[in-house]
């Protein structure tokens, strides 16, 4: 029981701080880009009701996580091929470093032309943003693959598609989640620089929108909803990871306690 309420401490003790930092920084503010923390708190249930999270928030978290599945599936995937067979990647290695050295954003414009300015242009560009960490990790994880293990799998007559699930993906499973997990952080940022280049919503959309009409309150309420999206995503993932990683969790916490 004490080591939970030591985490929820911790987890809580930082966020409480910061929050009344801003409070009693801001408490006696007249600027007007820079409004009192209570000024946005009272303007947040006015401005974030059930109707705009509909509108706004959740076709955000749809282009999210339609983007963000694609980068996992075509990650792993092209991952596993390049990590598995040297030859693949001499060849392939060059083209992925120049085209991982090009900002996602500066691809907007160019995405813009081929896939116009619809969701799927949005999903695009948060793809292949996200792609990059999932793809370069996933390669790591599978050229890690200890090569006792593999050749105990080549002599019990482990092959094919058994191989691939029990030994390859998890053996390399913590490398793709430490990807998948650096793609979560850039999927958001693309999430809202897709939304403020064109959209009619979205939580980018409306950021911009609240500043264009200055309205700066509701702009910074946007920008908290917009961390509070961040945090849950992270929540939500680290739970992800401890389901399916806890034999890897089980591993290393029993390797700490041995002596």
């Amino acid at each position: 029981m004490r080591r939970p309420l030591l985490r929820l401490v911790y987890a809580v003790a930082l966020p409480a701080l910061l929050v009344m930092v801003w409070w009693v920084a801001s408490a006696g503010s007249t600027d007007v880009y820079w409004p009192p923390l209570r000024t946005i708190l009272e303007s947040f249930p006015d401005v974030w009701t059930a109707e705009r999270l509909r509108g706004d928030v959740l076709p955000s978290v749809l282009r999210l996580a339609g983007g963000y599945a694609l980068a996992a599936v075509v990650g792993v995937a092209l991952g596993t091929v390049i990590g598995s067979y040297r030859r693949v990647r001499a060849v392939c290695e060059p083209v992925l470093e120049f085209l991982r050295a090009v900002p996602p954003p500066v691809l907007v414009p160019v995405i813009m032309l081929f896939a116009g300015i619809g969701d799927t242009m949005k999903v695009t560009v948060i793809a292949a943003g996200c792609v990059w960490p999932v793809l370069l990790n996933t390669v790591e994880g599978v050229r890690a693959v200890d090569p006792v293990m593999a050749e105990t799998a080549r002599s019990y007559g482990i092959t094919g598609v058994a191989r691939l699930r029990k030994l390859v993906l998890r053996s390399a499973s913590p490398q793709i989640f430490a990807g998948l997990r650096q793609a979560l952080s850039i999927g958001i940022i693309l999430m809202v620089i897709s939304e403020m280049f064109a959209a009619s919503n979205g939580l980018g959309f409306t950021i911009v929108q609240f500043q264009r009409g200055f309205a700066i309150p509701d702009m910074w309420t946007g920008i908290l909803v917009l961390g509070l999206l961040g945090f849950l995503l992270s929540v939500v993932f680290q739970w992800v990871e401890r389901r399916v990683l806890g034999w890897y969790h089980g591993l290393r916490a029993s390797a700490r306690r041995s002596p």
